[in-house]
C-alpha cells in the first residue's frame, strides 16, 4: 500500500521574510502590529511555590504572565524539563539538524546495527519529546498523563500524511476511526479534538484534479461541475488562481468513483465522530491542493455541524496566505446564511517554501505574505473576528493554534472585553506537544482551555515528523528562545533550592 507517513520532503530551511511593505487583504481591517518578542525574564527567581494547577473558577486577569518560571514549571518533573532542554537546545543549533537529518536519510539507515543504534538514540531522545507514542492507546495514555499532571488538553493525531491509492486510504481511514475510539475512551476533560489529513483518506492525484476544476470553475462562470456537492466559497478574488491556467479535462468515470469513495470515507469518519462527541479539526495543506481540501471539509460540515452548542467539523485557515481573510469572511458568511454552524482552526502556515518555489516556477508572485509582520497582523485580524463570532452564540468554534505569545496575549484581552465565557469550549487554544510549553502553561493559568497537537505513530515513521520539528524550533527564534531561558532558569532555580 502506497501510505507515506509524516512525508519527508517536511525537511526545509526556514522560511525568510524580507523587509517589502506590507501589502494584507483588503477585506481584512488593519490593527495594532503585534511583533514577536525574546521576552527578558532576567528578575530574581522567586521562591518555590506550592505545586498548583489553576481552576477555571479561579480569578485571573486578561494578561498572559510568562515571568514566573516557578508557576509555569511547577508541574514539570526535573527529569523531563531537563530532557526537555536539553532537546530544545539540540534542535536550536542548525549543524546539528543538518547533521542529525543528514545520519536519518543515510545509508546508515540501511544498516541494521546503525539503524537500530539511530533509532533507539531518537526514540529516547525527540521522539518522546514530540510524540505521543506508537499507537493510538499508547497515545491515549499520554494525553491522560498530561493531564492529569498539567492540565492540558490533547489532540490526538494519526501520524500519517499522504496516500496514493484507494487500499491506502481504506487502511487509513480504520486508523482514524480507531484513533476516535481511543478519544473516546478518555474523559471529555482530558481530550479537545482528533485531527484528519483529507491527503491521508484521498489520493493526492485526485485532489491535484478536483483542485485544478474549482479553480477552472471559479475562473469560467459558465464551467459546471456535475459531481460537485453544496459547500462553502473556498476562493476569493485575491486566491492564487495560477495552478491552473487551461482549462482541465473533466474527472473520468473512475475518478468521480474515487472522489465518492473519499466523500465516504471523510463522511464515516465525522459520523463516528459525531456518535462520540469528538471534535474533528481538518488539516490544511499547499495551496495546489488546498481547494479540494477546503470543499471537502465544508461540504462534511454542512452535512454534521448541527449542533449549535459544539461543531463538529473544524476546517484550518492558514493566515500567512494573502488571500486568507477575504476566504474566511465568505465561508463565514455563507455559513451564517445556511445557518451552518462552523469550527475553525487558525494557523499561520508551514509551507513557505514550497509555495515560493512553486509560485516562482509558474512566473508568480507566492500566495505568502511578504513579511511575517503582515502575517501577524492576518492572523491577529481573523482571530479577532472569529472571537467575535464565537461570543455571541452564533454556534462558531475556534481554535487558535499558535506558538506567538503576543497573539495570546491580543486573544486574552479579546475574551474579557468580549465577555467569553473560557469553560465552554468555544475557544481554546493549541500548540505543538514538546513546543511552547511557557505559552501553554500560561494560557492555561490565565483560564483559557489548552490543548497539545499529538501525533502518534511507530518511531522510523516518524523522523520526517522529528526533522520538522527541529527545522521549524531552528527557525522560531523568539518563542524557542523563550522556553528554553524560562526552563534554563527554573532548572537554576531547583538546583540552588535543593529541589532537584
Amino acid at each position: 500500500m502506497a501510505t507515506r507517513l509524516l512525508r519527508t520532503n517536511f525537511i526545509r530551511r526556514p522560511y525568510r521574510f524580507s523587509a517589502l511593505t506590507p501589502v494584507g487583504p483588503p477585506t481584512v481591517t488593519a490593527s495594532t502590529a503585534v511583533v514577536p518578542e525574546i521576552l527578558s525574564f532576567g528578575q530574581q527567581a522567586p521562591a518555590e511555590p506550592p505545586v498548583h494547577h489553576p481552576k477555571p473558577n479561579e480569578a485571573h486577569h486578561h494578561d498572559i504572565d510568562l515571568s514566573d518560571q516557578a508557576r509555569l514549571f511547577s508541574s514539570v518533573p526535573t527529569s523531563d524539563l531537563l530532557r526537555s532542554t536539553a532537546v530544545l537546545h539540540a534542535a536550536a543549533v542548525g549543524p546539528m539538524v543538518d547533521l542529525g537529518s543528514w545520519v536519518m536519510s543515510s545509508k546508515l539507515m540501511d544498516n541494521a546495527l546503525t539503524r537500530g543504534m539511530v533509532l533507539g538514540l531518537v526514540k529516547s531522545t525527540f521522539y518522546d519529546h514530540f510524540c505521543a507514542g506508537e499507537d493510538a492507546d499508547a497515545a491515549a495514555k499520554r494525553v491522560s498523563s498530561v493531564y492529569e499532571a498539567t492540565g492540558l488538553k490533547g489532540m490526538l493525531v494519526y501520524g500519517v500524511e499522504h496516500a496514493d491509492d484507494a487500499a491506502s486510504c481504506d487502511d487509513n481511514m480504520h486508523h482514524f476511526l480507531r484513533t476516535i475510539e481511543a478519544a473516546k475512551s478518555l474523559p471529555t476533560s482530558h481530550f479537545s479534538s482528533v485531527v484528519v489529513k483529507i491527503t491521508a483518506i484521498c489520493p493526492i492525484s485526485l485532489l491535484k484534479r478536483v483542485s485544478d476544476l474549482l479553480r477552472w470553475e471559479y475562473k469560467t462562470k459558465n464551467f459546471k461541475l456535475s459531481w460537485k456537492l453544496k459547500s462553502f466559497p473556498v476562493f476569493s478574488d485575491s486566491s492564487p488562481l495560477y495552478h491552473t491556467n487551461s482549462e482541465p479535462e473533466p474527472l473520468t468515470a473512475e475518478e468521480e468513483r474515487e472522489l465518492e469513495a473519499a466523500h465516504v470515507r471523510i463522511q464515516d469518519i465525522c459520523r463516528k465522530c459525531q456518535e462520540s462527541n469528538v471534535p474533528l479539526l481538518v488539516d490544511a495543506e499547499d495551496t495546489i491542493l488546498q481547494p479540494a481540501i477546503d470543499y471537502m471539509a465544508y461540504s462534511s460540515a454542512i452535512l454534521f455541524n448541527a449542533d449549535k452548542d459544539r461543531p463538529i467539523v473544524y476546517n484550518t485557515v492558514q493566515a500567512y496566505l494573502r488571500d486568507a481573510g477575504e476566504r474566511l469572511h465568505l465561508a463565514v458568511r455563507e455559513a451564517e446564511k445556511e445557518n451552518v454552524p462552523m469550527g475553525f482552526k487558525l494557523v499561520r502556515g508551514a509551507y513557505m517554501s514550497s509555495e515560493a518555489r512553486l509560485a516562482d516556477s509558474l512566473g508568480h508572485k507566492s500566495p505568502v505574505h511578504d513579511t511575517i509582520q503582515n502575517t501577524h497582523d492576518c492572523y491577529n485580524n481573523c482571530m479577532t473576528f472569529l472571537m467575535e463570532k464565537a461570543s455571541n452564540g452564533s454556534g462558531f468554534g475556534v481554535v487558535l493554534a499558535t506558538h506567538n505569545a503576543d497573539s495570546g496575549r491580543l486573544a486574552s484581552k479579546k475574551a474579557s472585553e468580549l465577555n467569553i465565557d473560557k469553560e465552554n469550549g468555544k475557544i481554546e487554544f493549541a500548540q505543538l506537544y514538546g513546543m511552547s510549553d511557557a505559552l501553554s502553561f500560561g494560557l492555561k493559568r490565565a483560564g483559557f482551555n489548552v490543548s497539545k497537537y499529538m501525533p502518534f505513530g511507530p518511531v522510523e515513521t516518524a523522523i520526517p515528523y522529528l526533522v520538522r520539528r527541529a527545522y521549524e524550533n531552528r527557525g522560531m527564534m523568539a518563542t524557542g528562545a523563550t522556553d528554553r531561558h524560562l526552563m534554563r532558569m527554573e532548572l537554576k532555580r531547583r538546583l540552588l533550592a535543593g529541589t532537584a
